[in-house]
């Protein structure tokens, strides 16, 4: 095989993950398995692989970017693949549950932040205190710089929905459509009743494709700078999941732009995190869990 024979299963906020250790390189995870073992009916079932090995490791990154890893100190890289087997940059609910894994394998105690290499490059997580509405084991991504596109320059339509919303382009190390509903601008159903039995169609399109998120304002204390919001999203090369890391940072990017309120709460179908958003990068707290240990057959 060209996965480990033992493996964990990890989520967070129900973005869930079938994770193995590889600190010497022995494993090369191929589609076809990737998908068999993500299946939910056939295999173990999870939204994306992720391989914790080293980044000397991981065929598919640069010699700048190994470099950058040896000269940050990183010992561990995130390898993660999306449950139909292609590659995915980056995953900020998949890097908690990473950065969880490698400390309790590691047996590492303390608050000390953990640099995790990734495709979209260092990402930093430190542990935060638990919290009543967070959950536990928490902690806080700093996801690092974000791009945004033209505010509403795309347009979304779902099939099987009436109407339409109007989608902004966020870069989070990979492609983000954030559509806001159940405002003047979107004539989508209400959140709830979007059905995201088939991928949203974007217009224009990101080449590559794209992660698309719908998202209700809930309410905005401008005073305090918070704002609370809820969110489903569409992963491209997953369907719809009860969470996206980056998908979340996205989400926080665009609201940001349209009321400057840069602290957000933000529930999905698998809880809730906090996204703050600043000039010049985005940090996520969220919780993180290591659910089960399994021996293949």
């Amino acid at each position: 095989m060209s996965i480990a024979t033992t493996v964990y299963k990890a989520q967070g906020t129900g973005n869930d993950f079938v994770m193995f250790e590889d600190k010497d390189g022995a494993y090369d995870p191929q589609p076809k398995e990737i998908a068999a073992i993500c299946d939910r009916h056939f295999g173990i079932g999870a939204d994306g692989l992720i391989r914790v090995t080293r980044p000397q490791y991981v065929k598919d990154i640069s010699e700048e970017e190994l470099k950058a890893c040896a000269d940050g100190g990183v010992e561990w890289f995130m390898d993660y693949r999306n449950a139909d087997g292609s590659t995915a940059q980056m995953c900020g609910n998949g890097s908690r549950a990473t950065a969880l894994f490698i400390r309790t394998m590691q047996g590492i105690d303390g608050d000390d932040p953990l640099k995790l290499g990734t495709r979209a490059g260092i990402k930093t997580l430190t542990p935060v205190a638990d919290d009543d509405e967070l959950g536990t084991h928490l902690f806080r991504v700093d996801m690092g710089a974000w791009k945004i596109g033209d505010i509403d320059a795309h347009v979304v339509t779902v099939d099987g929905s009436d109407g339409e919303g109007k989608g902004t382009f966020v870069d989070m190390g990979n492609p983000h459509i954030v559509t806001v509903v159940e405002d003047a601008f979107s004539t989508l159903p209400v959140l709830e009743d979007i059905d995201l039995e088939t991928a949203p169609v974007v217009t224009p399109a990101i080449d590559e494709g794209q992660n698309v998120e719908f998202v209700r304002i809930d309410e905005i204390d401008a005073g305090e700078d918070h704002g609370e919001a809820t969110m489903r999203v569409f992963e491209r090369g997953c369907g719809e999941t009860l969470s996206c890391g980056t998908g979340l940072c996205a989400t926080a990017v665009v609201l940001h732009a349209k009321t400057g309120v840069n602290h957000w709460r933000i529930t999905v179908r698998g809880g809730k995190v906090d996204v703050d958003v600043t000039g010049d990068d985005v940090m996520l707290t969220g919780p993180a869990a290591i659910v089960a240990k399994v021996e293949m057959l």
